[in-house]
């Protein structure tokens, strides 16, 4: 655990996921039954299982591809680690990877998820299908600088940074404005989640470099006033605790 300001500290696994936790952390059970705790809004945002192998490693995007069987394992042991937790709402991306890992969660009691276009994945453009070799061979440009390329707009055809917050931006405002107080699963994708977290803390997209989203991970955004806090980032049920 590597201290940070105020008692707050931030835990790294070897899996690469981020635990961000405070003094006085209440326990998970008293969190949920303990009427003198303040109602917290907590977005649990799940990033859909492994796709199909002929798309792993390109720029998916807007092509709606299935997941791998792999994947279903995966979004299986998701499902098994979020059993316990009880949600009030569910709000997905239409995709159809987004849509198979939700039928492999198999959440009982989960609300009908209510559909927002604005979720879908990013559109990489010319970008799109291509594997990363074959965006330098294309194109000369560096792929994991992908988050710049959007920033600036030098994917060809793709959404830009504006272009794409301005439609995901509604969907949190719409989201918050619905649910406040609640509990919140928000299956969508990779490129959608880094954007909820650059608009949430406030900092340009291609900061969230920094921050790893893999396939069937969960990341945390907990609303207990005004201000957010980030409390969970890319955390793999099916790999960090092998459920």
């Amino acid at each position: 655990m590597a201290n940070g300001p105020a008692g707050e500290g931030v835990w790294r696994s070897p899996g690469g996921f981020i635990s961000l936790s405070v003094k006085n952390r209440v326990s998970k059970a008293q969190l949920f039954s303990d009427p003198s705790i303040k109602p917290t809004t907590r977005l649990w945002l799940v990033r859909h299982a492994e796709v199909e192998a002929k798309y792993q490693g390109t720029f998916g995007g807007r092509i709606d591809m299935d997941l791998s069987p792999k994947g279903h394992l995966q979004a299986a042991a998701l499902g098994r680690y979020l059993a316990g937790v009880s949600f009030d709402a569910c709000y997905a991306s239409p995709m159809r990877r987004v849509r198979q890992t939700m039928e492999s969660m198999q959440l009982a009691g989960l609300p009908e998820p209510v559909v927002l276009e604005g979720l879908r994945e990013i559109d990489f453009g010319s970008w799109t299908g291509l594997a990363f070799h074959e965006v330098q061979e294309r194109f000369g440009v560096d792929a994991s600088t992908w988050l710049e390329q959007i920033d600036t707009g030098g994917m060809a055809g793709g959404e830009s940074t504006a272009v794409f917050g301005a439609r995901v931006k509604p969907c949190l405002d719409r989201i918050l404005t619905e649910q406040p107080g609640k509990n919140i699963l928000v299956p969508c994708h990779g490129g959608v989640i880094r954007m909820l977290l650059a608009i949430t803390m406030g900092l340009p997209l291609p900061k969230m470099s920094s921050f790893q989203v893999e396939y069937a991970s969960i990341t945390q955004i907990w609303w207990p006033a005004a201000e957010p806090e980030l409390r969970l980032v890319n955390f793999t049920p099916w790999r960090d605790i092998g459920i």
